[in-house]
């Protein structure tokens, strides 16, 4: 039996899962779920809220969103389990700290497969306008399933294959920038401004775009699990988790600055399609229409796709968790023994995509807020757990790691969750009202909260 196997052993668990992942493994399954090119689709959207500084808002969300990785860090290697944060709360917070956490990253995970599908289905119907939406949901939800079924190493060579293309697309895409900008194509010169323009920098400015700068960078977190499966031991998830993070990190903000010189002199772009086309006109500009469907199509739709592989193995891994500690129907705890895959948390993440991407087919805002919701109340509870088990009860000293970090990232947290949109507080609060709910019921009906023997 390996060492990973007797850890997992000491917490009660049996190995179920295959451990096949190496940190390259990992750190591809971080950078597909944060997406490369997302800035793609919000370019726009960050430039306007930024006056034009957006690579220097990506930088803010990296600086962000490092104390968020560094709790989860320490926690994937203190527990190496595959239940995340619901697993970290559980076991050094409480039973139902840990089902309220579990509870809440669900929203986020259940909403991102079917935000991720509905993004796609939109840009094509762009493309191909007959085709409803809910047609290219189902087929692209049946595709990640079946990947999603044949085991986590399939689904890590379509994640590898699919990320491939996302960076040759951004790499072809920042060629053209900066080939254009030396030859200053749509008056774009090389200069400093879009990291730094004392004219309009302000600390009101940067505090206002921080909750957009911190959502784009949602996904890092999902590396944790698939910490049943990692070969390499527990330390591997917590490095891919940090490099995942700063690597999309410099990706952002190198595309943002080239995209942003041809922008130079103008804070906004104007309201409504000027802003959602932002980047696609630059594309045009630089490379007519082929540039403009490249980025577009390959650029965004199969990144989205990528993505949604992604959470729903993250999804099917918490409910896994969750299930096998009987916080959830313990059918969902099933392992097919050949794949070593939650076939069942599989199908159900599907079967709920599904629903949700038809009837919020046209709910694109909606969705964006509620997943956003349920992850900063995830982050939240990662930075109450590292407190909980290092300082209180560890009696760690190491007071700048275990405390100083969690208290400064969970501040940043909760100031992006007070300032979210309200739609996301009304959807989010009403999510946890409900679990709340259940885990009463859980108490009235006799079943226990406790978690196996560590």
């Amino acid at each position: 039996m390996s060492s990973a196997e007797d850890d997992l052993k000491s917490f009660g668990y049996a190995q179920e899962l295959k451990r096949s992942l190496t940190l390259f493994d990992l750190l591809v399954y971080g950078l597909v779920f944060i997406v490369p090119g997302a800035p793609f689709a919000v370019f726009g959207i960050v430039f306007n809220a930024s006056h034009g500084m957006v690579p220097l808002i990506y930088l803010v969300g990296l600086c962000a969103m490092l104390f968020t990785a560094w709790s989860y860090r320490l926690m994937s290697e203190a527990f190496p389990i595959a239940g995340s944060v619901y697993t970290y709360a559980a076991r050094s917070i409480g039973a139902e700290a840990g089902f309220i956490a579990g509870w809440a990253i669900l929203l986020d995970y259940l909403l991102l497969p079917a935000l991720a599908y509905v993004a796609a289905a939109i840009a094509l119907e762009a493309v191909w306008p007959g085709v409803p939406r809910p047609v290219w949901i189902a087929a692209m939800l049946a595709f990640a399933t079946a990947i999603n079924y044949l085991g986590i190493e399939t689904t890590t060579r379509v994640n590898f294959v699919l990320l491939g293309i996302q960076l040759v697309v951004l790499a072809v895409l920042m060629g053209f920038c900066f080939i254009g900008a030396l030859h200053h194509t749509g008056g774009a010169q090389f200069s400093i401004l879009p990291l730094y323009n004392p004219a309009v920098l302000t600390p009101s400015l940067i505090f206002g775009a921080l909750s957009l700068a911190v959502l784009s960078f949602l996904g890092f977190d999902a590396i944790s699990t698939l910490s049943e499966e990692v070969a390499g031991g527990p330390k591997l998830v917590g490095r891919a988790t940090m490099l995942s993070l700063i690597l999309c990190a410099l990706l952002f903000i190198a595309q943002t600055w080239l995209f942003s010189l041809f922008a130079l002199g103008r804070t906004s772009f104007p309201p409504g399609q000027g802003t959602d086309d932002a980047l696609y006109g630059i594309a045009s500009m630089l490379g007519g229409s082929t540039l403009r469907f490249l980025v577009a199509v390959p650029g965004v739709v199969l990144s989205v796709i990528a993505g949604a592989i992604v959470a729903q193995a993250a999804t099917a891994r918490i409910l896994y968790g969750m299930a096998r500690d009987g916080k959830l129907p313990r059918l969902l705890a099933h392992v097919e023994p050949k794949r070593k895959v939650p076939e069942r948390a599989v199908f159900l993440v599907a079967g709920v995509t599904l629903v949700l991407g038809i009837l919020l087919a046209d709910q694109f805002e909606l969705l964006t807020s509620m997943v956003s919701f349920g992850a900063l109340v995830g982050f939240l509870m990662v930075h109450a757990s590292v407190i909980a088990h290092f300082v209180w009860r560890r009696k760690s000293r190491a007071w700048f790691s275990h405390l100083v970090m969690p208290l400064v990232g969970a501040a940043i947290v909760l100031y992006v969750l007070v300032n979210a949109e309200a739609n996301a507080k009304i959807a989010g609060a009403a999510w946890l009202a409900i679990g709340i709910c259940v885990l009463i019921w859980f108490r009235m009906s006799g079943r226990s909260a406790s978690l196996p023997v560590e």
